[in-house]
């Protein structure tokens, strides 16, 4: 006779979070905070449970809010290629430095 083990992991309960709770969170996600950094501040279960009130604030805030969204994101993305391009430049400008010093050190 074969005994099953009984399960020692406990359910955990839903935490039940208000409305203007759920509100704030998601705005200081807008604003520029990490999941982790506001689930670790405001001691919410799962980045996955904000990014869920994040979809349910821009599914009832209308098309506006969500072509909000898909402009920050368009213009973060914006911003990592210059800065990538930036980069680039400053090594190149350096290096032109050094070409001009060593020419210069030759001459003389």
């Amino acid at each position: 006779m074969v005994r099953k083990k009984k399960s020692t992991v406990q359910k955990r309960q839903r935490r039940d979070y208000p409305k203007e709770f759920k509100e704030e969170a998601v705005q200081m996600l807008l604003d520029g905070h990490t999941a982790p950094s506001v689930v670790e501040r405001l001691g919410i279960s799962s980045a996955n449970v904000l990014y869920r009130w994040k979809a349910e604030h821009l599914a009832e805030s209308g098309p506006v809010a969500s072509t909000l969204e898909a402009r920050v994101k368009e213009l973060e993305g914006e911003l990592r290629r210059v800065e990538r391009e930036r980069e680039v430049l400053k090594k190149v400008a350096s290096g032109k430095v050094r070409e001009r010093g060593m020419c210069h050190d030759m001459m003389t």
